[in-house]
């Protein structure tokens, strides 16, 4: 790759974490750069990179994409010639499906709602809004539903063969997790609780896992 590849994220996010995890996975060299959304320097330094001022982005040479999921698709491709995409129609079909399924529906119930009232408001100093990660976990309970049969099915989630959809998934039961009702709620997925253990025991998972000492949100 004649160019180097330049990741724009901030730390605690959810989604600049799921880049560097595939990142890793991929064995990519790249150079990180910290930005803060809610700072004033970082307010001003990332709508010329992101028109909605969010993290992560990639740049690569004179070529720049946000979003998380075309980010995903473009090193994979550019990288590793589609290895973490899988070939067969049904596989790729449910790694599309679980990355859909967790930006469309299980993002802000499990981070914003569950995550960031439970553990990072705690973390704060502020207070918790029991109402909210309620709310969050009635909206979680048939997104947990959903991925526990996918992993059942055992086309992708499998532990074996890392694709895309398990960086992206990583990161956000992870943060799920940290709440005690989150953690709840994954033991009674066993086949989603089994394939998450056996990520969690991949050195790229601890290689790349924020330090949580800082806010939440600014992402896409």
């Amino acid at each position: 790759m004649p160019d180097a590849l330049r990741l724009t994220g901030y730390g605690p996010s959810v989604y600049t974490w799921v880049v560097r995890l595939a990142l890793a996975e991929l064995g990519a060299d790249y150079t990180y750069v910290e930005v803060d959304p809610f700072a004033e320097d970082g307010r001003a330094e990332l709508p010329p990179l992101h028109p909605f001022g969010r993290v992560p982005v990639l740049a690569h040479g004179d070529f720049t994409i946000w979003e998380t999921a075309a980010i995903l698709d473009y090193i994979d491709a550019e990288i590793a010639g589609g290895r973490m995409t899988p070939v067969a129609p049904q596989a790729r079909a449910r790694m599309r499906q679980v990355i859909g399924i967790v930006d469309a529906y299980g993002y802000w119930p499990m981070v914003r709602q569950v995550f960031a009232n439970r553990v990072f408001r705690e973390l704060d100093g502020a207070p918790v809004d029991e109402a909210e990660i309620a709310a969050g976990m009635e909206r979680a309970a048939p997104v947990l539903t959903a991925l526990e049969a996918i992993a059942a099915e055992g086309l992708v989630l499998d532990a074996v063969r890392v694709t895309l959809a398990d960086c992206h998934l990583v990161p956000m039961l992870t943060y799920f997790a940290k709440a005690p009702e989150g953690a709840l709620a994954l033991k009674r997925c066993p086949a989603l609780g089994t394939w998450l253990a056996a990520m969690h025991a991949r050195p790229t998972i601890s290689n790349t896992m924020p330090d949580l000492g800082a806010e939440m949100t600014g992402e896409t």
